[in-house]
């Protein structure tokens, strides 16, 4: 918690100060109030006191409960400032790190904990320090001056409030020993419905295509259950604690004027009424006393939870990226649109064995580079590394003569164009979809990527066109929509070098074969390197590369790799008969 709140600015300490300072002035004014009750009890029983003296004193009382009430009010703006501000900045803080997570830390972490972890621990925090603010100062100073208002007034209601504090210690510290460990299942457990509920409402089709309704919801319900069980048992742990408090300060009340009884009767005649009026004093300030506790009772309950959130936060702060990028802005002089594997092994962390090995290859500008091979062979996982998702294990990748470990990560991606497996689409319009991240949108250029990518008939078809809303995911669209809007995208970009990863699967043959010959004559400047699983999508290619078990066992044109490889003449066959083969 302590490594969170170094990321408080000058200005949130400075509300903090401010805050303290009507905190004390709050805490003086309510301990004046006692002092003020003692002189009117004390006027009231004294013979020949003026009813104006009473009432000046009341006046003064009132005074104080105006001030206080006023201290109260600008110390929760203050803390309001403070927590408001601090998870707004945790917030953004939290959303640029995980934007920056390369594929390795987006592994550790999952997708439902850092939501939960950008959303609900942020709010946990939030919630601790708007209250705590207030609380965790004021209790302890209020605790502090009130018992040392009360010492010396009589040794006896000195150790009855003693051990009444004692005893709410005592039920503080077994319910917080008892809850702190259930909070951190708790925010784990969060973790857990939020993933079971994102995964059954992206797959609503597939549950309702396999009529999985009641196990999805079976599936929910023991998610659900483990929760409120840990929830519930937290919070009835948490819920004897009112009660307790509520039954100390009656039974503080009872003993503080049981004792004075004895005390009074014991005592001559002149000091009944000093010790009557210290009674009085006496029983407010041990409510003050016994108020401050039950205000740190607030804390015991807040700050378990967000103690665990904090650390959920902090954990995602102080993760390192393990792909840092460097100083290069741009390839060497001569050299565009090329790209160059020497040596090239890759395996993912704590892997025993590597997904590629010992791949070399060379795309240079104008070229069209394909890359096949059966399921579970590399194919993706070979393109992921140009862009630099993950880094090579051994070898180097050249993007334009230059390392991509040497280039910032701005500028190796403004020479990519990536169209991903999966066709990913972002809540918007059909124009903030292709224009991704430009603010400046070229509406001829937004216009010709679409018609490059075979887009233009279904956008011309929609009733706002352009402006047509894009759901979450593009769920209100088809995959091939999805796919050709992805591919207008990365088109309308311009880069030097296209990579489609299997990007053409969701495409029919017709719209494929129109697609890649518009491809092949609006980008010829660029290179284009393509995944496929079909032979008819990338037999044109220049060159094609055949990937086996991680390994690079072909390279060739189509009719070169017919004659000289086995496994890239079993894909063909396995898709085409000869005489489709042979006739093209």
């Amino acid at each position: 918690m302590l490594k969170l709140l170094s990321y408080l600015q000058r200005k949130e300490w400075t509300f903090i100060a401010f805050s303290v300072m009507f905190i004390v002035l709050q805490v003086w004014l309510d301990l004046k109030l006692p002092d003020y009750m003692f002189k009117i009890t004390m006027l009231v029983q004294t013979p020949g006191s003026e009813t104006g003296e009473v009432l000046d004193q009341g006046v003064f009382m009132l005074l104080c409960a105006i001030g206080s009430m006023a201290a109260a009010i600008v110390t929760s703006f203050f803390a309001a400032q403070v927590a408001a501000g601090f998870s707004l900045r945790l917030r953004r803080l939290v959303f640029d790190r995980t934007l920056s997570f390369s594929m390795e830390e987006m592994n550790r972490f999952s997708t439902p904990s850092l939501i939960t972890r950008s959303t609900n621990d942020i709010t946990q925090v939030q919630l601790l320090i708007a209250t705590g603010l207030q609380v965790i100062v004021k209790a302890p100073i209020l605790a502090v001056w009130a018992i040392f208002k009360i010492t010396g007034k009589s040794w006896e209601w000195s150790a009855a409030t003693g051990v009444a504090v004692a005893l709410l210690i005592a039920v503080l510290l077994v319910i917080v020993l008892v809850a702190l460990p259930k909070f951190r299942i708790i925010q784990t457990l969060t973790d857990n419905l939020n993933r079971v509920t994102r995964e059954n409402l992206s797959g609503i089709r597939v549950v309702h295509a396999y009529n999985a309704e009641g196990f999805e919801e079976q599936k929910f319900e023991v998610a659900n259950e483990e929760l409120t069980r840990t929830n519930l048992f937290t919070m009835r742990t948490m819920a004897i604690l009112m009660p307790t408090i509520g039954f100390i300060m009656s039974g503080i009340s009872l003993a503080i004027y049981w004792i004075g009884a004895f005390l009074i009767q014991a005592a001559s005649g002149p000091e009944k009424l000093t010790i009557f009026s210290n009674m009085v004093v006496f029983s407010s300030y041990a409510m003050q006393v016994i108020m401050a506790f039950m205000m740190l009772s607030i804390i015991f309950i807040l700050l378990p939870r967000a103690a665990v959130s904090a650390k959920r936060i902090q954990e995602v702060l102080a993760t390192k990226a393990m792909i840092l990028p460097g100083n290069e802005v741009q390839g060497k002089p001569g050299i565009k649109g090329k790209v160059e594997f020497h040596n090239v092994t890759f395996r993912y962390p704590d892997a025993a064995e590597a997904i590629l090995e010992n791949i070399s290859f060379t795309a240079s500008l104008g070229e069209t580079v394909a890359i096949i091979g059966s399921t579970g062979s590399g194919k993706s996982t070979l393109v992921n590394l140009i862009p630099r998702f993950f880094d090579v294990t051994e070898g180097e990748i050249l993007v334009d003569g230059v390392d991509v470990r040497n280039y910032t990560k701005e500028a190796l991606h403004s020479k990519i164009g990536f169209v991903s497996q999966k066709a990913e689409l972002f809540s918007g319009s059909v124009k903030s979809n292709v224009a991704f991240g430009d603010t400046s949108i070229e509406e001829d250029m937004l216009k010709k990527a679409l018609e490059i990518a075979q887009a233009a008939d279904f956008v011309e078809k929609m009733e706002e066109r352009y402006e047509a809303p894009i759901s979450q995911s593009g769920t209100n669209l088809s995959g091939g929509q999805k796919q050709r809007l992805s591919i207008a995208r990365a088109i309308y970009k311009q880069p030097e070098i296209y990579v489609f990863d299997d990007s053409f699967s969701a495409l029919d043959y017709k719209t494929d074969r129109v697609l890649r010959s518009l491809l092949k004559q609006e980008i010829s400047d660029a290179t284009s390197i393509i995944v496929a699983q079909r032979i008819g999508t990338i037999k044109d290619a220049d060159r094609i590369l055949v990937l086996d078990e991680g390994k690079l066992v072909g390279t060739g044109t189509h009719e070169e790799l017919m004659e000289t490889c086995d496994v890239y003449q079993e894909i063909a066959y396995s898709q085409l008969s000869k005489e489709e083969l042979a006739n093209g």
